[in-house]
């Protein structure tokens, strides 16, 4: 079976993508990697990043692609293949993965959804900034260190106490 993605030039996009271990803080302890992995892909295939949140586990984001162009796919390849070379070997590999000579860092697919409106975008905003608070790490989601919260909270889009009651309800994510 063939996994077909939505696919819209200029479009603006939520991502979740997890590492292959749940267990794993790879993401945290390897911060400066992913960042420069970012980095990496953003100078050689601009986006916007309008938010993001990194946890120990996985991380979630919403990306303007620029006018004309729909290849978040090779943006995520890039971004993930950077960071995996990035980080000592180590971790468990499955039989699977071993036979097609892959690391076992990343799962192998990720969530996207498009954006359709205003009221989407900041469903998806409010989810990924009150995301700390919902897996346990932090009480307000100001206090999370690797969240975008804090550039909003800088240009005077969120208050430093902000809270949002997160409903999955509507929002259809899965993790």
């Amino acid at each position: 079976m063939k996994y077909r993605r939505v696919k819209q030039k200029g479009g603006t996009y939520f991502f979740t993508l997890v590492l292959a271990d749940r267990s794993s803080r790879l993401l945290l302890t390897n911060i400066e990697y992913l960042r420069e992995a970012i980095r990496k892909a953003k100078e050689k295939h601009p986006f916007d990043i309008l938010a993001i949140v990194i946890l120990p586990d996985h991380l979630h984001t919403i990306w303007q692609l620029p006018e004309g162009d729909s290849d978040y796919a090779m943006r995520w390849s890039l971004i993930k293949a950077s960071f995996t070379r990035s980080i000592p070997r180590g971790e468990t590999i499955s039989q699977s993965r071993s036979k097609k000579r892959e690391r076992g860092i990343w799962q192998r697919r990720y969530w996207e959804h498009l954006i359709v409106d205003e009221i989407d975008l900041e469903n998806h905003m409010n989810y990924i900034h009150f995301n700390p608070v919902k897996h346990g790490h932090v009480l307000r989601a100001s206090d999370w260190p690797f969240s975008s919260i804090h550039r909003e909270i800088s240009r005077g889009n969120i208050l430093p106490d902000w809270s949002y009651l997160a409903s999955d309800e509507g929002l259809q994510i899965n993790e």
